[in-house]
């Protein structure tokens, strides 16, 4: 079912995770035992994420070799596992980054023959060391019109009819405004060309003050955009974790919340912080009669179930 008619059709809000593949040559074994930590909360569909390809430099017989690395593939495998396995919607992410147009329809194929009907669309981190195919999209918007015109039977060949994809797609939409664009504004005028040009909902990055989603659902509504805007949540474990966040999603910690870290006496003391915090920023949501939550887990399900249990019955 695509999320948009899981959203409609749901009298409570829809809960959802996010979880990234495990690393090259571990076992999803990892992956089943965070799903089965969580499953009790009866979430309506899991995300997965897509990392580019990375490149590392070796030396070899005294030249210095290139070598194209994959640290984390696998995201089409482990969206079917998990739908198979737990008979649950899964949303696996598809990015820009080192992937061509001809690299993304087979992806998109492989999909569509899993009867898989939800992906999320994202450019996909531009960092250094990372690989670029040629003729890779720059923007998230290439990437959300090829999938369009796939749903119109329009594919990379187009002198031959083709079977039309029936992909519902997400975009990620960005509440403290992307850190590579200028104002917030920009920021979403793009995203109201990604809604203009097919997409069916949007997934926030995450956020720690409420008032940044309440801002920014304002002034998506005031461009017309009227698609679902599911705010997405990262639990604050620790005070590393703390301090790690802004320099890796550009995003900004409260204060308060800064305060009551530095405060801490003991892991545990940051820990039950964390949960604190999650619980009260979903209330807070939920106050707002959001049409889901969204908890990106990075692999790791301890914290999301802590705070999850003082919300039994509510999704």
């Amino acid at each position: 079912m695509k999320i948009v008619d899981l959203i409609k059709q749901s009298n409570k809000p829809v809960l959802s995770f996010e979880i990234i593949p495990p690393n090259v040559g571990e076992s999803i074994d990892s992956i089943f035992n965070v799903v089965d930590n969580l499953i009790e909360f009866s979430p309506k569909y899991i995300n997965v994420t897509k990392h580019a390809n990375e490149i590392e430099y070796v030396e070899e017989n005294g030249e210095i070799i290139k070598i194209i690395k994959k640290k984390r593939p696998g995201t089409v495998g482990v969206s079917a596992s998990i739908k198979h396995r737990y008979d649950i919607e899964v949303v696996p992410h598809l990015i820009c980054t080192g992937f061509n147009k001809y690299q993304i329809e087979d992806i998109l194929i492989d999909l569509n023959y899993l009867r898989i009907e939800n992906i999320f669309v994202v450019r996909g981190d531009k960092k250094r060391y990372t690989w670029k195919e040629t003729d890779e999209y720059e923007h998230a918007t290439q990437l959300v019109e090829q999938v369009t015109n796939m749903n119109k039977g329009i594919y990379t060949c187009p002198t031959k009819e083709h079977n039309p994809t029936n992909f519902c797609i997400g975009v990620a939409g960005y509440p403290e405004k992307h850190f590579e664009s200028p104002n917030l504004e920009k920021d979403l005028d793009y995203l109201k060309l990604k809604v203009d040009i097919g997409a069916e909902f949007i997934i926030t990055q995450m956020f720690f003050d409420i008032e940044y989603y309440k801002n920014f659902v304002n002034k998506v509504r005031e461009l017309g955009i009227e698609v679902p805007i599911i705010p997405g949540i990262k639990p604050l474990g620790s005070k590393k974790t703390l301090y790690n966040i802004p320099k890796t999603f550009h995003v900004n910690i409260p204060k308060t919340i800064v305060e009551e870290f530095e405060d801490a006496k003991s892991f545990q003391d940051e820990y039950i912080i964390g949960v604190r915090h999650g619980i009260k920023l979903i209330e807070q949501l939920l106050e707002l009669r959001v049409p889901g939550i969204h908890l990106f887990t990075m692999g790791k399900g301890k914290i999301v179930k802590d705070i999850l249990s003082a919300f039994k019955g509510i999704f």
